[in-house]
């Protein structure tokens, strides 16, 4: 093949061991630095560019709008993947930001659907106020139980991709995912023109989007402070 696209952070590396030859284009990779796919954003070095979601540091601002939008949590509840290693960073820079807050926080290793089944309910039963997920594979291809299961036991969740809030998350802040995709396009139209991999920058999004999810607020008894809605490029009604 002439050019590789794919996304999420255990294909781009499975991709990257297989082959240093064939130009690779990744979309939707959380820290491609911290994984060692590229040396560097601006001088990505061999056979793979595309885009990072920055996701480090998406978690940490999405541990302060949680705080702004719950200012009595004291317990936060961070479901994530141990297996992907961009979630891995995730999930420090998530625990790092709640506990600065004072915030306790109770890890839910969470690999696939039975692990939610068990995770949830022990959130609950510990105390948690809240549900914060560190998104990846495992999590968009089981928003749905995810979210029944939350809702089940009262917990708002909040994520960074829209897609779990249009399952019935309670808010989502990170990039717009399908524009991510189409972006990417824009590197195999200039790899298929002639551009090497090790000169095309990684980018990084430039729109991050906050979508609130009222009609969960609303399922959930929650009352969110005007100072949080009034930052929101969508309300879902």
């Amino acid at each position: 093949v002439d050019v590789i696209v794919t996304a999420c952070t255990e294909t781009i590396q499975a991709v990257s061991k297989a082959t240093k030859s064939i130009p690779v284009v990744m979309a939707t990779v959380g820290d491609p630095v911290g994984i060692g796919v590229v040396a560097s954003l601006g001088r990505p070095g061999g056979n793979v560019t595309g885009l990072s979601l920055s996701a480090t540091e998406i978690s940490e601002k999405r541990m302060d709008l949680l705080k702004a939008t719950l200012p009595k949590l004291a317990r936060v509840a961070i479901v994530w993947n141990p297996a992907n290693s961009s979630v891995v960073l995730k999930f420090k820079a998530a625990d790092a930001a709640a506990r600065a807050m004072g915030l306790k926080v109770q890890s839910l290793e969470t690999r696939r659907l039975s692990d939610l089944e068990v995770n949830i309910p022990a959130a609950a039963r510990e105390g948690a106020g809240a549900i914060f997920t560190e998104d990846e594979g495992v999590l968009l291809a089981n928003r749905a139980r995810l979210i029944d299961l939350a809702t089940r036991f009262r917990l708002p969740v909040v994520s960074e991709f829209k897609e779990i809030v249009d399952a019935g998350g309670l808010w989502s802040y990170g990039p717009n995912i399908p524009a991510v995709h189409r972006r990417a396009a824009t590197y195999v139209a200039k790899i298929l023109k002639g551009a090497k991999p090790a000169d095309l920058p990684v980018e990084q999004p430039t729109k991050f989007e906050f979508v609130v999810n009222l009609k969960s607020a609303k399922t959930l008894g929650l009352t969110i402070p005007q100072s949080v809605l009034v930052r929101a490029d969508a309300l879902i009604q």
